[in-house]
């Protein structure tokens, strides 16, 4: 591409953007360096890393601190040199980093496969960084026991210091040399210990001078009695030195060893860096992943130029390469033209680079091979070239390379010049566009290329609104309509006689004002069909999700009813089969019962039974109870909760629940749901809760009727949070009892994240429960690893 359409298009602002919301000078460096690709799978691979990032970034920021360009330090220690304390940290940083990141997406349960392969591929060096982690601390000095040697150094050294200062300390305190010393501290010259002493007692206090004061009235003198003590500290001082020297010497070498590895990780943490940039720009500037294709077609809805404030930008929709490949874009100067084509521009480039694009969704843009804009004041004083001249010698050489998959933005063609010679050599120029079939916008304020675009296929007029009423342009192009020059509203409104504007009309030719005229007239049509078609769409839109909620609600239903006919019937059958066990029994009592003289007697017992258990199966088979018309006409009035109705619809009895003018809150076993009145049946008032007697040794056979309520109504989730591991364990089994009992099958328990203990106390827990079948974690919408779902059995 042409770099010039670059800095014409300030395409440099937004890799400066990039560069900004980089967290590392690598990633900096790659937004900088970022140059947009004509290749269509290159293009693709970079917008699925772009998205991949945004939809990691939408739920939580990947840890990318701590990272460092270490490739200099790569450099140096690969030559022989010595790395020193603050190049090692560096290092050990970026180790670090590494190893989190690959860490962050290892465990990340989101489908990115492009950033995971990406963190699968960053090989973690843990024996260099378990070195660098046993020799520099975290305030990036050297730990006292990096080397068995260099701690034995530290401790003779720190011993002979004690030793030095506690001579010297007996010295200041000697009355003898009390009247001889200026001050009565130890200070250090040359790694020496010294005292100073006053200049006139010079003679009498024997030791080394090392320096004076700036008046020469106090002289810093070695004690004799401390000299070889100072000279053993020297010497372990030199001895300290040379092995920090030997450590580094060893680490720089480890690292030169590890030189490759390490730069193919940076490289890795570069591109993530820069993937979540762009993510973050695409945040910022709340752009959509653009729709990308290669034949040419671009439909751009409401693009927003990002160099402008959000506040004051104006949104243009911009369509191309459909019906046409040439947009001539006419009408006033300040109208918002060059800002419409400079949009355009710059949304190309961006989505060449692999950036989101801040346009609404489904908007669609082409690849191009090359783009070529020629915009602006071009006026060359250094070649003595006029505007037109430096337009010209451009266009001159873009037309020398043009070909049909390539972008051209032209500003203002053939202006400069006469009117109508610059109008005739723009017409040329387009028609040589047009049979080259380069994807073409182009400015002009000439009338007569309005005309000449109605004229050619491949080519259509388009403008920029303006609003006569306010003598402002409202910056919405308008395509299909040329732009009309206003300039006798304008002059009207601004207080130009009317006599003068009459005359002025009168010198317009007749053509060209009955061509302004339909101009004016097609635009208002348009702007009146544009407001039809907007609300049309949006009746369509309300509509369509109506009928998607209406079709979602009925599915629900037919399942739900379809689950409780099933239940109902596999509970008949069962009553069925209990009765006939019961029966036979009975029979078989009444049977031995009699002896041979009571045959007609047994025989109509066992008539009169079997007539009773065929009366009971009759009852007990599913849609009899609709059939026989169970029940009483419901009075709403009178309907209290917890009265227990018949549902005909569903042919189930079930529990009021609330009750709510005409309709009723009902609990039809595990499931609450709303019914009419007129739909159901009275049978009984809710019956109070008798008081059971406590039997010894023995449990209570049958449940209460508001321990069954209590079950029916539980929910599927719990919330634990802030619980200690052993309140949430009696909290869990009594829930998960009643979900057993209620016919729940999985439940959710929501644990938080926190330190982790209540979740691994509640994971163990549930391994050992007996009515779990499985648990797993949450899907991310559900909590994520802050909760566990639960499979019961």
């Amino acid at each position: 591409m042409e770099n010039e359409s670059f800095k014409i298009l300030e395409y440099e602002k937004i890799t400066e953007m990039l560069a900004e919301r980089a967290g590392s000078s690598l990633g900096k460096e790659k937004a900088r360096d970022l140059y947009p690709s004509s290749d269509f799978s290159e293009i693709s691979e970079w917008l699925q890393e772009t998205e991949e990032a945004v939809t990691v970034y939408a739920m939580t920021a990947p840890p990318l601190g701590g990272i460092r360009d270490i490739r200099p330090m790569l450099a140096k220690s690969g030559k022989g040199a010595v790395l020193d304390l603050a190049e090692l940290q560096e290092v050990m940083s970026t180790l670090y980093a590494m190893r989190t990141v690959k860490r962050f997406f290892r465990d990340l349960e989101m489908e990115v496969p492009v950033l995971k392969e990406w963190a699968h591929s960053i090989e973690i060096l843990g024996q260099l960084e378990r070195n660098l982690s046993l020799t520099i601390d975290e305030h990036g000095n050297m730990r006292e026991d990096a080397s068995v040697e260099l701690r034995r150094i530290r401790r003779e050294l720190k011993s002979s210091q004690v030793r030095i200062k506690d001579k010297i300390n007996g010295i200041l305190h000697d009355a003898q040399y009390q009247k001889m010393f200026q001050d009565a501290i130890v200070t250090v010259r040359d790694e020496r210990y010294v005292i100073p002493v006053k200049a006139e007692y010079r003679t009498h206090f024997p030791g080394l001078i090392h320096d004076q004061s700036a008046s020469g009235s106090t002289l810093f003198i070695e004690p004799m009695a401390v000299v070889e003590l100072n000279n053993d500290v020297k010497q372990l001082m030199l001895a300290e030195q040379q092995e920090v020297q030997r450590i580094l010497r060893q680490l720089s070498q480890e690292i030169s060893r590890e030189s490759e590895p390490l730069t193919a990780n940076c490289e890795i943490l570069r591109d993530i860096d820069f993937a979540f940039a762009k993510a973050k720009l695409a945040r910022d500037m709340e752009a959509v992943k653009p729709l990308i294709n290669e034949e040419g077609r671009t439909v751009l809805k409401n693009a927003r130029h990002p160099l402008i404030p959000r506040d004051k930008v104006v949104p243009t929709s911009i369509t191309l390469g459909e019906d046409y490949r040439m947009l001539l874009i006419t009408g006033p100067n300040t109208g918002g033209k060059t800002v419409s084509m400079k949009t355009l521009g710059l949304m190309v480039l961006m989505a060449q680079s692999g950036c989101y694009l801040p346009v609404d969704a489904d908007s669609e843009i082409a690849v191009y091979q090359n783009l070529y804009a020629d915009i602006g004041d071009e006026q060359s004083i250094e070649q003595s070239l006029s505007t037109f001249s430096a337009h010209m010698t451009h266009i001159v050489r873009i037309l020398d390379k043009v070909e049909s998959d390539d972008l051209l933005l032209l500003d203002e063609l053939g202006a400069g010049t006469d009117p109508e010679e610059g109008a005739a050599l723009a017409m040329s120029i387009l028609e040589r566009l047009l049979d080259v079939k380069a994807t073409t916008v182009a400015t002009t304020h000439y009338s007569e290329l309005k005309t000449f675009a109605y004229t050619r296929e491949g080519i259509e007029n388009a403008c920029v609104e303006f609003d006569v009423e306010t003598l402002r342009p409202t910056y919405r192009l308008l395509i299909g309509i040329p732009g009309a020059s206003n300039a006798f509203a304008i002059s009207q409104r601004l207080g130009l006689s009317e006599s003068l504007i009459l005359r002025a009309k009168q010198l317009v030719k007749a053509d060209h004002a009955q061509f302004e005229h339909v101009i004016n007239q097609l635009e208002s049509e348009k702007m009146m069909y544009e407001q039809m078609n907007a609300e049309i769409r949006e009746r369509q839109q309300r509509v369509t999700q109506l009928e998607l909620k209406l079709q979602n609600a009925k599915s629900e239903l037919s399942k739900q009813k379809g689950e409780i006919i099933r239940k109902a019937k596999e509970k008949s059958a069962a009553m069925i089969r209990q009765t006939r066990r019961e029966s036979e029994a009975v029979i078989k009592d009444l049977k031995e019962q009699f002896d041979d003289q009571g045959i007609r007697a047994r025989q109509q017992a066992i008539a009169e039974a079997r007539a009773k258990i065929n009366e009971a199966s009759e009852k007990a088979r599913p849609g009899i109870m609709a059939q026989k018309g169970v029940g009483q006409k419901i009075d709403v009035k009178k309907l209290l909760p917890g009265d227990v109705i018949y549902v005909k619809k569903l042919d189930q009895k079930g529990t009021v629940i609330e009750v709510q003018g005409k309709e009723l809150t009902v609990q039809l076993g595990s499931l609450r749901t709303k019914v009419k009145a007129s739909g159901c049946t009275f049978l009984s008032h809710a019956e109070k809760e008798k008081p059971q007697p406590m039997m010894s040794g023995k449990k209570r056979s049958t449940q209460s009727g508001s321990f069954l309520q209590k079950t029916q109504n539980i929910g599927r989730d719990i919330d634990i949070r802030g619980m200690m591991v052993d309140e949430a364990e009696m909290t869990l089994g009594k829930f998960i009892d009643d979900a057993v009992i209620a016919g729940l099958t999985q439940v959710l328990i929501i644990h938080g994240k926190g330190t982790g203990a209540l979740r691994k106390g509640v994971h163990a827990y549930l391994k050992r429960h007996r009515n779990v079948s499985s648990f797993q974690f949450a899907d991310i919408n559900e909590g994520g690893t802050g909760a566990t779902v639960v499979a019961l059995k």
